[in-house]
């Protein structure tokens, strides 16, 4: 992962991942994975989404993780959520009721600093790395959630070639990361070229985001 290329994205406000609200697949397929309330939702590469506060109130502990102190303190600051501070060797953990995030390098979380996880939450993490580390990636997060329920959004798009963020995740390559893991269930494809006029100035012909459920083998 190359920490200062994110690093630089929040210090120039480069954010267009950011979305407003929470995410339309969070708030539709969230309630059929039947994830008991009172568990913790890993959520890695956070940034400030609004996610978190959507589980949070759908009733989980919510575990974010990410790397820029700029997005964490963001988060906090612009819902006035008062902070407590937690500085620890790998990374600095922020608390607020029943969100927490972990500030720092993804890859240096240990299972025993997230503790039990019941569902993981993947919107913008998987895509955002390239190819030679969505593998390690994947490894990395069944380690940290071995027996979760998740959802996971991907975009998949043609031409394909990995150029810079967001990365293309098609279905078969989801299923080559994680097939051995979790029992994979494709809930919604959709087209959505039309509202993504950044990438489609990469010329882009096709551009879908798909939403999987995660269940454990």
């Amino acid at each position: 992962m190359d920490v200062e290329f994110w690093r630089g994205k929040w210090q120039r406000n480069e954010i267009g991942f950011h979305e407003p609200v929470p995410h339309r697949f969070l708030t539709a397929f969230w309630p059929r994975l039947g994830i008991a309330r009172g568990g913790a939702v890993l959520v890695p590469l956070c940034g400030k989404s609004l996610d978190l506060l959507w589980l949070r109130d759908a009733g989980y502990r919510v575990i974010g993780i990410e790397l820029s102190e700029l997005a964490v303190e963001a988060f906090f600051t612009e819902h006035g959520l008062p902070v407590q501070r937690e500085a620890g060797t790998h990374f600095c953990r922020y608390r607020h009721g029943e969100i927490e995030i972990l500030c720092g390098d993804f890859f240096q979380v240990r299972p025993e600093d997230v503790g039990a996880v019941a569902g993981l939450y993947d919107r913008a993490a998987m895509i955002a790395l390239p190819a030679q580390l969505r593998r390690r990636y994947t490894a990395h997060l069944c380690a940290l959630a071995p027996r979760a329920t998740g959802l996971l959004v991907t975009l998949d798009y043609r031409p394909s070639q990995e150029t810079a963020p967001p990365f293309s995740v098609d279905p078969d390559e989801v299923e080559a990361l994680l097939g051995a893991d979790f029992s994979l269930e494709m809930l919604a494809r959709d087209d959505v070229l039309a509202d993504n006029a950044k990438l489609a100035a990469r010329g882009l012909n096709a551009l879908h985001e798909t939403a999987f459920a995660l269940r454990p083998r």
